[in-house]
């Protein structure tokens, strides 16, 4: 009630946030009503309510936000920290930043962003600190510099020395004045501030220090149940030795919700008590730690998963530490925390030697190579070097355990790496067997998604009536209304809509393409499936862009933009530069163009080469720079013949029609065989779409070179074939050209 009356004080139109922050703290009653919403779509709105509670809270006053050791961020934090960057340009919120110069961020080029370095303190403010510390008597003058030169003025290490003197009795507090008890000679100052606490450390009492190892042992922080769980300690003596440590600022006591806790006055602080701990003890520990961990936090365990697999992975318990891993990596990427899933499953598979050599083993190892190659498929992109040695890894493991479920999966991923690389045949004989697999265990939903990874193939190389069928196969197998997620996260029947969209508009029918992939969206969306509504989404902008639709074009890419930037969607990202980059060229921006669409061909695959240079070839074109035009025109093409990939071959021959009549209107007989070889290339293909296209500049140049009624047969035949997209502009451009030559 106290979060709810606080929101709502401040403003009624927060209310819709309450959901996402009630979420956030763990406080929600009953049915979770976020429970079936995308990880990502969550994260994305959790951290958007933060975002307005701040900036409403500071038109009533001036806020200040500060993040410490941004070096140590998570990838969470990291995404609330760039939203409130972007977002507090004319807010009055001062967002304060500290971190170590190997964090890198994006937040430099704003003008309202200004980094201060912290250097070593200089002479005056030096002084200015140890007489903070010692006073400002003449006894201690020497000593003062002493310390500025032996700690170079950092900050950090001032203090401490000042601490070892205290400790070990070379000075001494007389009332508020500070002494030395022995000459500056003899007093042995460490010439590290990690020697400096090591001797600290050293110093303290057995059981103090002893304690204080516990504490390095479980954390930067630590609440007081925890500490009580593992150091067998009366609560008397335990407070007594928590006491001193405070008093030493070792250890900081600070405020926390329904337990005492602590934290480390540095990191630095337990780093060095943590290295000090033999190995054999220190092993020992974390074993205990682990131990008290499930007992305390029973039944929130899968709050706690990285830290139980933090504490049995150093501990002698690495079986309980992929088990946690595990856990920990499906549970983030459940949440689309896929940087986060990525790391814990590789972790975890880096332990897999530590176990004993069983079926279970491999069983598990072959559920956490899962994982890994979805994450790392999202994050790095298809064609990840991490997913490809993981589908290679998980082929071996299902064939050696001899299990038709895993062998599938594998299949699929092995496929994927074929089908990325435009080894066509290969990936054909990867669905061969993947069929056989699924015949043979009479599933349905395998059966399915043979079929539709197929129809991927078939499309990339040009077989687009064939992938069609495959697609529609596919979709058929399907049972009405079940979702069924594929290795990569996609949403089985979103995938196989695309394919039969994009296949339809090329083979002549951009109406039934279009209600298609708009049914795909609407699936997507229903189904909260970021990563299948990003995929949806890009094939709309391909249909929207073969209808010549570009304002439709242009939002569609809008959308991707951010979804695939929020879901750190490498793959979506480069394709999307492509369209974009193109779409921009149609505005006249054409270095910037060049420039998108060449990036997202270099941060793509293999795979769709051939129909994407057509893009770049295109814009090179708008732009007047028709020798590096035709360049692109003949990379594409030598892919094509090596690859067999032919997906937009018929698209790449039309614009070298276009392209040499450009660089010489003498041109003509050139043109017009690029034009011929363009509509031939199209009817083996099925590709009506592209066809027309190159059936209408064919039309144009005959038409202007006296052959009017050749042009007029010619074009009549393929525009009298359509039965649908009259209103768009390639037909409503034949339509016209059809006009004007009948006259």
């Amino acid at each position: 009630m106290k979060v709810n009356g606080n929101v709502l004080t401040l403003d009624r139109s927060l209310e819709d946030t309450l959901p996402y922050l009630f979420a956030l703290l763990g406080i929600v009653e009953g049915d979770d009503p976020l429970a079936q919403m995308d990880g990502q779509v969550k994260k994305r709105r959790t951290l958007e309510a933060i975002k307005r509670m701040l900036l409403r809270e500071s038109l009533n006053q001036p806020l200040m936000a500060i993040f410490e050791d941004l070096h140590w961020i998570d990838d969470e934090t990291q995404a609330l920290l760039n939203l409130l960057a972007d977002s507090i340009g004319t807010a009055k919120i001062l967002l304060l930043v500290n971190y170590r110069p190997e964090y890198s961020h994006q937040w430099n080029s704003k003008t309202y962003y200004t980094q201060l370095r912290l250097d070593p303190l200089g002479k005056e403010s030096a002084d200015e600190m140890l007489s903070a510390l010692l006073g400002d008597g003449a006894e201690v003058r020497p000593l003062k510099r002493l310390i500025v030169e032996k700690t170079e003025g950092n900050p950090f290490f001032m203090e401490e020395t000042v601490q070892v003197l205290l400790d070990e009795g070379a000075l001494v507090r007389d009332g508020s004045a500070v002494r030395l008890t022995r000459p500056l000679a003899e007093l042995k100052i460490p010439p590290t501030v990690q020697g400096i606490l090591a001797a600290r450390i050293d110093r303290l009492p057995s059981d103090a220090k002893d304690v204080l190892q516990t504490l390095a042992v479980i954390g930067r922080e630590f609440p007081l149940s925890l500490i009580r769980a593992v150091v067998a300690k009366p609560d008397d003596e335990l407070n007594r030795m928590l006491g001193d440590l405070q008093l030493g600022e070792f250890i900081y006591e600070q405020p926390a919700v329904g337990d005492t806790e602590y934290i480390f006055k540095h990191a630095l602080t337990q780093e060095v008590a943590y290295n000090s701990i033999l190995i054999e003890r220190r092993k020992r520990l974390h074993e205990i730690i682990g131990g008290e961990l499930e007992t305390l936090y029973a039944r929130s365990l899968d709050d706690h998963l990285p830290e139980l697999a933090h504490h049995y992975g150093r501990g002698n318990n690495p079986a309980k530490a992929v088990d946690y891993l595990g856990r920990a990596a499906q549970q983030a990427a459940s949440r689309s925390a896929f940087n986060e899933a990525l790391a814990h499953a590789r972790a975890a598979i880096a332990l897999m030697p530590t176990l004993p050599a069983t079926a279970e083993r491999d069983r598990r190892e072959f559920d956490l190579l899962s994982t890994l190659v979805r994450a790392a498929s999202i994050i790095e992109g298809w064609g990840s070097p991490q997913a490809a040695s993981g589908h290679r890894r998980m082929l071996e493991i299902a064939r050696e355990s001899d299990d038709d479920a895993g062998l599938f999966l594998a299949l699929r991923g092995m496929w994927l790496d074929y089908d990325l690389d435009a080894r066509f045949q290969e990936a054909e004989e990867m669905v061969r067997q993947m069929l056989d697999v699924a015949q043979r265990t009479r599933s349905l939903a395998d059966l399915a998604e043979a079929h539709g990874t197929h129809a991927e193939t078939l499309h990339h190389s040009g077989r687009y009536g064939h992938s069609l069928a495959e697609a529609n196969g596919a979709i058929a197998l399907i049972p009405e209304g079940e979702a069924r997620l594929m290795l990569d996260g996609n949403d089985q029947l979103t995938y196989c809509m695309v394919y039969a969209a994009g296949s339809s508009c090329k083979l002549g029918f951009p109406d039934r393409a279009l209600a298609l992939v708009e049914s795909a969206i609407k699936r997507a969306r229903e189904l909260k499936n970021f990563f299948s509504l990003s995929y949806a989404m890009w094939w709309a902008t391909e249909v929207r862009l073969l209808r010549r639709e570009f304002d439709e074009a242009r939002r569609l890419c809008e959308q991707v933009q951010t979804m695939a930037q929020e879901g750190g969607f490498a793959s979506f990202i480069a394709l999307n530069r492509i369209f974009s980059g193109w779409l921009i060229g149609l505005d006249g921006e054409h270095d910037r163009a060049i420039e998108m669409i060449r990036s997202g061909l270099a941060d793509w695959s293999p795979i769709g080469f051939t129909f994407l240079s057509g893009y770049l070839a295109d814009a090179l074109r708008q732009a007047g720079r028709y020798q590096e035009a035709m360049e692109a025109i003949a990379a594409a093409r030598e892919h094509a013949r090596q690859k067999g990939e032919r997906n937009g071959e018929a698209e790449i021959e039309r614009l070298a029609g276009e392209i040499v009549l450009l660089m010489n209107s003498e041109n003509v007989p050139e043109a017009e065989r690029y034009t011929r070889r363009a509509i031939e290339v199209a009817k083996q293909l099925d590709g009506k779409w592209f066809e027309l296209r190159a059936a209408t500049s064919l039309a144009r140049l005959l038409r202007d070179t006296n052959r009017r009624d050749e042009a007029r047969s010619m074009l009549a035949e393929i525009y009298n074939w359509f039965t649908e997209g009259f209103d768009t502009t390639d037909l409503k451009d034949a339509k016209a050209l059809l006009e004007e030559l009948g006259e």
